[in-house]
């Protein structure tokens, strides 16, 4: 997953291993995924709706006193045992509320999907946010490390020129606090990085541990957003639960549609009068034989007065289903605004980069002076490390605003297409 160092110490991680990692971790988007199965297997196809249904079913009872004989078809006083068996099928050739309701399964598949696209794009979005924060940090880290360096070797050579007494010792006491200040605000800035480098690797549910040596890299070269308008999950499944309440009024349309359905009957029946053992009655398989009967036809069911109850469901599916449309239409307006957004910021980022730069070369030039001036002793340390920390805010700011501009860039990528 990681780049990993040839001396085993320490690993590259980019954004796209943070994703890749982050992806396959999160415990919300396993969730949802089983969301999508249980979905697909609870799905009902149009075949499986039009299929027909089978069902056996048999009876015994015990008819006490006055009862009619079946074999007769008489009355008589006895107790007679009565048998029956029935097998029942039925078919519906044509029902609206079935191509609806398979018609809905089927959208209901495809949103899950769109939700899981859903969690994982926003989850991006956490990730991409966490990673450049841990990432200003790790930068700034090396800026401070090398300003560091240069006061180190700026506070050695004036204890040599203090030795030799080329300058007063209160030039020691001055470069000695320039340097403990810088130290301690590199300590800071690395206990800052070591913080959001474990927030960002709890966010991907990976063991921090084995991270505490890790280095983040970007590894997109080109930062300017080329990215179209290719699909956003949300948008996506907005318009899916438009689809789906579309297919629900269908469905309430329906219960007020005729349905034309075809049934098969297979009957027979056993009896046998109790307590007579002189009566003479057929065994029990030739009863079933001969008490065999059959039926074959068509039904055709047209509603006529149902309490007006269809009507008023009719009536909440439609409100329902203008809601779900005006749904639809808000979330394609908050991402039009939001792209416009991050657009303006993109622009603002590139504008201010030519100041940026514009600052870091006066802060250069003022710390090469300042550098000669403190090394010939014409200024003291305070105005020297003034300088240098001029230099360092300058070269900090223009990193900075190249990184945000990136950021931007891949966020404006995700909201319009859920990839970089």
């Amino acid at each position: 997953m990681a780049i990993q160092f040839a001396n085993g110490q320490k690993t590259i991680w980019s954004l796209q291993n943070c994703f890749d990692a982050g992806l396959e971790n999160s415990i919300a988007i396993k969730i949802q995924k089983l969301e999508v199965k249980r979905t697909q297997k609870s799905r009902v196809s149009m075949v499986n709706e039009l299929l027909p249904t089978v069902n056996l079913s048999g009876s015994q009872s015990y008819n006490f006193g006055s009862t009619i004989d079946p074999g007769t078809n008489a009355r008589v006083s006895s107790n007679i045992q009565f048998d029956n068996f029935f097998m029942n099928a039925q078919m519906n050739l044509l029902d609206f509320g079935a191509i609806a309701n398979s018609q809905k399964a089927k959208i209901a598949v495809e949103l899950a999907k769109a939700e899981q696209e859903i969690i994982e794009n926003e989850y991006k979005l956490q990730i991409l946010e966490s990673f450049y924060q841990a990432f200003y940090t790790q930068e700034l880290v090396e800026i401070q490390r090398e300003q560091l360096v240069n006061t180190q070797f700026n506070l050695t050579r004036v204890f040599k020129e203090i030795e030799i007494g080329s300058k007063p010792k209160s030039d020691l006491y001055d470069i000695q606090f320039a340097f403990a200040q810088e130290e301690k605000q590199l300590m800071e800035t690395q206990q800052l990085y070591d913080v959001q480098k474990m927030q960002l690797f709890q966010l991907l549910n990976y063991e921090t541990a084995a991270t505490e040596k890790c280095i983040l890299v970007n590894d997109v070269l080109n930062v300017e957003n080329k990215t179209k308008n290719i699909g956003n999950p949300k948008i996506k499944a907005a318009g899916l639960a438009f689809e789906s309440a579309k297919k629900e009024l269908n469905f309430q349309r329906s219960r007020n549609l005729p349905t034309l359905s075809s049934f098969y009957q297979l009957s027979s029946f056993y009896f046998k009068p109790l307590n007579q053992p002189d009566a003479i009655v057929d065994n029990f398989s030739n009863q079933l034989a001969n008490n065999q009967n059959q039926a074959l036809g068509l039904q055709l069911s047209i509603p006529v007065l149902n309490g007006f109850k269809n009507n008023k469901s009719i009536i909440s599916a439609k409100i329902e289903t203008e809601k779900s449309k005006l749904k639809m239409e808000q979330e394609h307006v908050k991402l039009k605004q939001q792209v416009e957004f991050e657009n303006k910021i993109q622009d603002n980022q590139l504008i201010i980069q030519g100041k940026l730069k514009e600052v870091l070369a006066f802060a250069q030039a003022s710390f090469k002076t300042s550098q000669a001036k403190f090394a010939s002793g014409s200024v003291d340390a305070f105005s020297f490390s003034m300088a240098k920390n001029n230099l360092l805010t300058s070269e900090y700011d223009l990193l900075k605003n190249k990184l945000q501009r990136e950021f931007t860039s891949y966020k404006i990528s995700l909201l319009q297409g859920n990839s970089l």
